[in-house]
């Protein structure tokens, strides 16, 4: 695998390939894949083949592989870079909009 950043149709695609290799690991057709995880096998197929599928369709089938937890890590804010800039964005009211 690259380590150049990818676009999210390369991303989805590779997640996909992933995902199917996981499946495939534990000896899961598709259509089991689909009853444990609750996901039409249409849908399944469809995201497998071309890596395109909601959010809720691959946290249904993170679930069902028990890798859920991966996701927990995702949209985290960066790590503080000093104690002073910890402290600042403990002052800083909470924003529920941005500003442009």
């Amino acid at each position: 695998m690259t380590l150049l950043p990818m676009a999210p149709a390369e991303m989805g695609k590779a997640l996909a390939e992933r995902m199917r290799a996981l499946r495939l690991l534990k000896g899961w057709t598709r259509q089991t894949m689909a009853k444990r995880s609750g996901i039409s096998a249409a849908s399944l197929k469809r995201f497998e083949n071309a890596g395109k599928a909601s959010l809720e369709l691959v946290l249904k089938a993170a679930h069902a592989l028990a890798r859920l937890e991966e996701f927990g890590g995702l949209f985290q804010p960066p790590a503080a870079r000093s104690l002073a800039e910890l402290d600042e964005r403990a002052a800083a009211p909470t924003r529920k909009r941005g500003r442009v």
